[in-house]
């Protein structure tokens, strides 16, 4: 009897086929593919309806025709703790005006709301030819800046074409100027202020 030992691992197992993963790999990225498509369009899609309700359509309320007055506004002048804005307004069409005032928007300064203002024109009701003033008084802590907006007149506040103008600049502030006289120590080597002989420094 033989003491060989056979080893039963060396015996040959069938070769499995790489087709089906082949398949399952092809079927992966096209359903990969595929997901990443349609979410691409989704986003595009978002994006431009987004778009279209961001951007209304504006409505232009400025009123057509040749202008039927002249707003002249002046440069706003500090006096104090309010700001004063004023000017003229020269009536242009050749017709009576009435009912005029000025719209103006502020910006506030602590939140930069706009807020929007009418000021009355004295006289407010103008000839051909003929002019009025307006002036108005705002805090100036409370207010940043001022824009015009336009005119309204009668009837019913309706919205007239104007023209504008640089008024009257703000005059120079004046700076007043402030003499101080410092007197000499009656001894060499003295301060001006000390313990025994306190001043006032200015």
């Amino acid at each position: 009897m033989s003491n060989e030992l056979i080893d039963l691992s060396l015996t040959t197992e069938p070769r499995k086929s790489i087709g089906p993963k082949l398949l399952a790999a092809l079927c992966a990225l096209l359903i990969t593919g595929a997901l990443l498509a349609g979410y691409a369009y989704i986003r595009k899609r978002h994006a431009q309806q987004n778009l279209a309700t961001a951007v209304p359509t504006a409505v232009d309320n400025t009123p057509k025709g040749p202008p039927k007055a002249q707003i002249v506004v002046d440069e706003p002048l500090l006096k104090g703790s309010e700001t004063i804005i004023g000017g003229r307004v020269k009536n242009l069409s050749g017709q009576t005006l009435s009912g005029l005032s000025v719209r103006l928007e502020l910006r506030r300064r602590k939140d930069s709301k706009l807020v929007e203002s009418l000021v009355e024109i004295e006289p407010s009701t103008l000839e051909a030819d003929a002019e009025g003033a307006y002036a108005v008084k705002f805090s100036a802590q409370e207010y940043g800046s001022v824009r015009l907006l336009g005119l309204i007149g009668d009837p019913n506040s309706t919205q007239l074409a104007f023209v504008s103008a640089q008024g009257k600049q703000r005059p120079a502030e004046r700076i007043e100027p402030k003499t101080i006289v410092i007197t000499k120590p009656s001894q060499r080597g003295e301060f001006l202020n000390s313990p025994e002989n306190p001043a006032r420094v200015p």
